[in-house]
């Protein structure tokens, strides 16, 4: 049995830097990094809490898997379309304006 405390003081300090990225959102790389941030959080809280459990066949630590292969996949279409914005903008930042025109 494993005491929790530092799981969970863990788990909390990476919800509360991705909560911190997530509020700056100056950038859209930032904000990325801050969304991943609050799911390893979450994730760490499910391993430590299915390991302090008396289950140990659970899905606590089959889960977390699937989510960081979601995770994965999220990250390489979100990192697609942030490179497609800079493209088309000429910048990642979140507060710009559109540096293109349409004047017609």
């Amino acid at each position: 049995m494993i005491h929790l405390l530092g799981p969970y003081l863990l788990a909390s300090a990476l919800v509360g830097l991705g909560v911190a990225g997530i509020a700056a959102r100056r950038n859209a790389v930032l904000l990325l990094v801050g969304i991943e941030l609050v799911l390893s959080g979450s994730l760490v809280l499910l391993v430590a809490t299915q390991a302090a459990g008396a289950d140990r066949w659970a899905a606590g630590s089959v889960l977390p898997l699937f989510v960081i292969t979601i995770a994965a996949a999220e990250v390489v279409v979100a990192l697609a379309v942030v490179l497609l914005v800079f493209r088309l903008r000429g910048t990642i930042d979140l507060d710009a304006p559109s540096a293109r025109e349409d004047v017609s």
